[in-house]
């Protein structure tokens, strides 16, 4: 059972208006479908089009044909009698090309099939006798068969002609085709001579033969017919299930929009509040203004002071991803050392790491080259890498920074801890915006759940990637890769190469 596109998809492709190709055809096939309804697809309409469009090119080829029928047959019957037949069977195509030619011109809300065909029978029926009076000139005086077999030939290649030009309405091909083929056929058998009886029969057998290759052909012409309507009606619901994804595309970029004007505006409105409650609070737990002799208060000042630090690295770093998600994130990229940026993190988060009696090793490969990357870019990379190990590492642990050669060519940076590990089924998880693992629900020490999804997004715009490998009990490992191509020394390889290929 096929599937028609319903009215509400159907407006939501025509509020897109595209002016397409396809999706006019889109639009012709839907006008045509609903003046269908529900019944089963009816091809009179197509079939007509075809068979008015092969009369419309027969508009010069039948002429000839018979212009040469009656030039032969005037030996015979005189150049009046021939003339006089010529004219009229000429007229009749003609009367059905010109039809044929007003019909195919015609606006599609004036076409009506059924009264074009009305149209199209009687002047076939006017052709058909025009053809019938061809078989009745006999010739008296013919002492011999000559002009039979000029008859005879002369209706076979009407009977094919028309059968081929007239398929797609195979009952009015024989509806022409008949009476002249039992006309001529009679008046051979009527001769009771082996040899005119035998055309007599061919005559007859023809039209059978020539009505089958009609039926085949139409059949033919009904199944190109059928792909064709199978063709747009994948096209109309491929168009409308474009249009649907659009306008959700467009939808949610209208929310996303509405989502970063209002982080905007909520983080200017935050931050202002947020900057005076950890000035205070410092003030106070430091005891800068005096000592604090309630040891709650001064307790109540450090949570304070904790929290608000906490939710103002929650606002930037929403900030950060909801900057990068509406492309607003500019790259400024230069040549970089990535070991002495990678070094640089490391060292500012050392001292948090002697803090909590974590040891944080580097292994550096030597001799790497210089890089084209955003320097801030990767020193956030870095920083809410290990800043993530350091959170899950327990005191006595360790932290592994590594930085080296990938097997492609490029440059990698790997944060390994000795931490809790991760579940398996969990990294997909902690890899998704604000999602956070079971084990770093229950840490005391929680964070926004952003950190390694900034990272993502900052390696996708510099063409990288990003892996996480953990196992439970044993550790984490987190791996940033940056491609070859931002490898300045692979950069300058290939722009020699090009300037040698050039020369």
């Amino acid at each position: 059972m096929k599937h028609f596109p319903t009215s509400v998809d159907k407006n939501i492709v025509d509020v897109s208006k595209r002016s397409t190709a396809s999706s006019s055809a889109v639009r012709d096939f839907r006008s045509r479908m609903a003046s269908i309804g529900d019944g089963p697809i009816a091809y009179e309409e197509d079939l007509l089009k075809s068979f008015a469009r092969h009369q419309a090119n027969a508009a010069f080829v039948m002429p000839v044909m018979i212009i040469m029928i009656a030039l032969v047959s005037s030996y015979w019957q005189g150049w009046y009698i021939a003339s006089l037949w010529a004219i009229l069977t000429i007229l009749a195509h003609g009367m059905l090309s010109y039809a044929s030619v007003k019909y195919l011109k015609a606006e599609n809300g004036k076409k009506s099939t059924a009264r074009w065909q009305k149209i199209f029978f009687a002047i076939q029926a006017f052709i058909a006798i025009a053809w019938a009076i061809y078989t009745t000139m006999d010739c008296t005086h013919c002492a011999d068969n000559q002009y039979s077999i000029v008859q005879f030939s002369a209706i076979l290649v009407f009977q094919a002609v028309t059968c081929m030009l007239t398929y797609a309405f195979r009952h009015a091909a024989l509806m022409m085709i008949a009476p002249a083929s039992v006309i001529l056929a009679s008046r051979f058998i009527m001769t009771y001579e082996p040899a005119m009886i035998l055309m007599g029969g061919i005559t007859i057998a023809a039209v059978g033969f020539f009505y089958m290759i009609a039926d085949r052909f139409k059949k033919a012409v009904i199944t190109m017919l059928e792909h064709t309507t199978t063709k747009e009606i994948l096209i109309a619901e491929l168009e409308t299930e474009k249009s649907i994804s659009e306008a959700a595309r467009s939808r949610a970029e209208e929310a996303n929009m509405a989502k970063s004007r209002f982080l905007a505006t909520m983080s200017h409105e935050l931050r202002t509040p947020l900057n005076a409650i950890l000035g205070f609070s410092e003030i106070m737990r430091d005891e800068i203004m005096g000592p604090i002799e309630n040891s709650n208060y001064k307790e109540y000042v450090g949570d304070i002071h904790n929290s608000g630090s906490h939710l103002l690295k929650l606002i930037n770093e929403i900030l950060d991803i909801s900057r990068i998600e509406a492309g607003k994130h500019e790259l400024k990229e230069e040549k970089v050392k990535l070991i002495s940026v990678v070094d640089e993190a490391c060292h500012m988060i050392n001292i948090k790491a002697k803090q909590k009696n974590v040891e944080l090793n580097t292994k550096y490969e030597e001799d790497m080259p210089t890089i084209w990357v955003d320097e801030r870019a990767i020193r956030q990379i870095t920083l809410n890498l290990v800043s993530n190990a350091l959170k899950f590492t327990p005191p006595g642990g360790e932290i592994t920074v590594k930085v080296g050669w990938t097997a492609k060519g490029g440059q990698y940076i790997s944060i390994k801890d000795t931490g809790p590990g991760i579940p398996e089924d969990e990294i997909p998880i902690v890899l998704s915006s604000f999602g956070q693992g079971t084990i770093a629900i229950n840490n005391a020490e929680q964070g926004t759940g952003l950190g390694l999804t900034i990272v993502q997004a900052l390696l996708q715009m510099h063409q990288g990637s990003f892996d996480l490998k953990s196992k439970l009990r044993e550790g984490t490992e987190a791996i940033a890769y940056l491609p070859k191509d931002r490898v300045t020394r692979s950069i300058e390889k290939a722009q020699k190469q090009q300037y040698e290929e050039v020369a």
